[in-house]
């Protein structure tokens, strides 16, 4: 490992510029208008696993985005490991509040800039340089490896989930190595041995055939967004608990382990606080902040769309009104489950005096893995080598369907070894990532091929 650690070391200024390239590439997987840009990306990909050392490397056209694929199968009787990420990226508005240009990477302080840094693109990345550094160094890998970077994760990665049911065979692996979750703090080697599910639903409210005027008709017609408003005050009650009947039935209690084991990471909950701009915390009653976002569902309103929106006035009462809502899962719930009961519920508390529609937009299973499984050892080790510290162990607050898809397809097992930090404004202006932890990355990335072939 010496001859690659130092490879990784003398190349790390060229790392970053290659990242650099990959990163001004605006590459937004929900604008059709970046259609090219998400084809150039992926070619970028594709040109640098090539270059890297491996082999059998393709743009796969899909319905959606295209996925790259590449393979290296040159050890024979080794484990194989998978390594997934993604090279789509958010939207960036609003723009305004950007301090540098979103597409044009700027380095400040140990810090990189731009829109993808930390999600995806600087974290994906590092596993391509991991492996360049095996070639580079040695001209071969202690194992065999198999790259799938997708370009709709940020959509819902519908092309890859029909992809993998088709190509598992193909996809075959003992694990699937993953980098797009955080470090429970800056320099703690971190592994995410859970991830919460999703149920992601619209509720439109309508009312009257048109647009009224406020004053004439305010009184003798039902507001579609007071209608909303009071809908969405019923979901959840004074102590942060569901009222959704039903909903909390399949939870999976905390165990006392990983109780004591949240403990242990000595989260402040005050600097959280501090770190938010909020003077308190709120939250389910009962639970601790690392226990709400971590392994307890949630409800929330993420958007209300009704009425007047622009500057100034105009006394309308609108003919409707719609709110996104998501409720975060934790293991055992189901997504679809989840969603019958909302919309159940919905429609129950509705007043008679409206219409209700009820969308599923999207969902998502939850994921959680025992942490004493033998390559979630290894990633461990690998970790604690590269960081020269023990690892941690959490569960995230965010979901990564696929995860789930990858534990039941292929039957292997996902390592979520994120190296990001949640601090990073990932999905928000002035996105970045530590380019140290960019370098650790690539140590830990090397030293898991090592420890996983052993």
């Amino acid at each position: 490992m010496k001859e690659i650690l130092q490879y990784i070391d003398q190349n790390i200024g060229g790392y970053i510029e290659e990242l650099k390239e990959f990163l001004r590439i605006p590459s937004i997987s929900t604008l059709s208008e970046n259609q090219k840009d998400i084809n150039r990306a992926a070619e970028f990909v594709a040109s640098k696993l090539k270059s890297a050392g491996m082999n059998h490397v393709e743009v796969i056209k899909t319905e959606g985005h295209p996925l790259v694929y590449a393979e290296w199968l040159g050890a024979p009787g080794k484990p194989t490991v998978l390594i997934y990420g993604h090279y789509d990226v958010q939207p960036v508005d609003p723009i305004e509040l950007w301090n540098t240009p979103p597409f044009e990477p700027t380095i400040i302080g140990d810090k990189i800039f731009a829109r993808g840094a930390t999600d995806d693109k600087g974290q994906m990345y590092m596993h391509v340089k991991s492996v360049e550094a095996f070639f580079k160094s040695t001209g071969s890998l202690p194992l065999n490896v198999k790259f799938l970077i997708e370009g709709e994760e940020e959509i819902g990665s519908s092309s890859l989930s029909s992809f993998l049911k088709q190509n598992a065979d193909r996809l075959k692996c003992d694990a699937v190595l993953i980098s797009d979750t955080s470090l429970f703090a800056k320099g703690v080697p971190t592994l995410t041995y859970g991830l919460r599910g999703l149920a992601y639903m619209e509720l439109e409210v309508v009312g009257p055939n048109r647009d009224l005027h406020s004053g004439t008709f305010g009184g003798a017609v039902a507001n579609p967004i007071n209608i909303l408003a009071s809908m969405i005050s019923k979901m959840i009650d004074k102590n942060g608990k569901i009222l959704i009947p039903g909903f909390y039935q399949d939870v999976l209690k905390l165990s006392a382990e990983e109780r004591k084991n949240f403990k242990l990471l000595k989260f402040s909950e005050k600097t959280y606080a501090k770190e938010l701009g909020v003077k308190e915390l709120s939250g389910e009653k009962g639970y601790s902040t690392l226990e709400r976002t971590w392994v307890r569902p949630t409800l929330d309103c993420n958007g209300i769309i009704g009425g007047f929106t622009e500057k100034g006035a105009k006394t309308v009462l609108p003919s409707k009104a719609t709110a996104k809502i998501s409720m975060r899962l934790v293991p055992y719930q189901d997504p679809e489950k989840i969603a019958r009961l909302f919309t159940k519920f919905v429609k129950k508390i509705a007043p008679k005096s409206v219409k209700i529609n009820v969308t599923s937009l999207h969902g998502g299973s939850p994921f959680v893995a025992p942490i004493t499984h033998p390559i979630t050892k290894a990633a461990a080790r690998a970790m604690e080598k590269s960081f020269g510290k023990k690892c941690v162990f959490m569960r995230e607050g965010g979901s990564i369907p696929i995860v789930v898809e990858f534990e039941k397809i292929l039957k292997a097992t996902p390592v979520l070894m994120g190296l990001g930090l949640n601090s990073e404004n990932l999905h928000s202006p002035n996105e970045h990532f530590d380019l140290n932890h960019f370098q650790l990355g690539i140590k830990s990335s090397a030293y898991f091929l090592s420890e996983l072939a052993e």
